[in-house]
């Protein structure tokens, strides 16, 4: 498939939704998938489907839907979920570390390789054969082992210093849940900056429009 250089953000955020709803079919032993299927599973419509596979040379055949294991193939190479990339986390506090136990970086395309933190009785500890080790040692860390991205789950205040210095060093990308908006396009480095207050106030307003409606 055809990768196209100009896809919409809007679409790009919706191929991690595909990809996991396939997955779980491909696991239930599901083989094909209609377009409208797929769409009332993800409260999409089936012609937006179409129009964002077809940014990347479109999957399926008329009247015969989809192969889910083309589907998914195709989105990992989209994706790329098979490059093997790596990952650092740098703040190993309360969220850090329910990170470390709890989320699978490697399902997602990223072997995490490491934490950092200040925290001396932090240092030391593992956690899922991950090891804390002394903040001091992170740029080194960085200069040697060459991660792809930095996982930020430090205080916000110091947060663009220490993705300044990580850009420095040779990070190529940043999963930013600081609280603390990062912006470093004009250094070409993607942020993805997390704000589970933006998801709860926009779950706030949708409670407030559905009581409205039923007023």
């Amino acid at each position: 498939m055809e990768k196209n250089q100009n896809v919409s953000r809007a679409v790009i955020q919706r191929l991690p939704r595909y990809y996991r709803h396939l997955s779980e079919l491909k696991e239930q032993g599901e083989e094909r998938i209609s377009s409208r299927k797929l769409a009332e599973m993800l409260g999409l419509t089936a012609s937006q489907i179409r129009q964002d596979f077809n940014c990347f040379g479109g999957f399926g055949q008329q009247g015969y839907g989809y192969s889910i294991d083309k589907l998914c193939e195709g989105l990992e190479e989209i994706l790329g979920l098979k490059q093997e990339r790596t990952a650092v986390l740098v703040g190993a506090g309360n969220l850090g570390r329910a990170l470390i136990k709890n989320f699978n970086f490697e399902s997602n395309g990223f072997r995490l390789l490491c934490a950092f933190d200040s925290d001396r009785m932090a240092i030391g500890h593992g956690m899922n054969g991950i090891t804390v080790r002394d903040v001091s040692e992170l740029y080194g860390y960085v200069d040697q082992n060459k991660p792809d991205i930095a996982v930020l789950t430090v205080p916000a205040d110091c947060a663009p210093q220490i993705a300044r210095e990580l850009v420095a060093h040779g990070i190529r990308g940043l999963w930013n849940f600081t609280g603390q908006d990062l912006h470093l396009e004009n250094l070409g480095i993607p942020v993805e900056n997390v704000h589970f207050s933006d998801n709860l106030m926009t779950l706030c307003y949708q409670v407030n429009q559905s009581e409205q409606n039923n007023m």
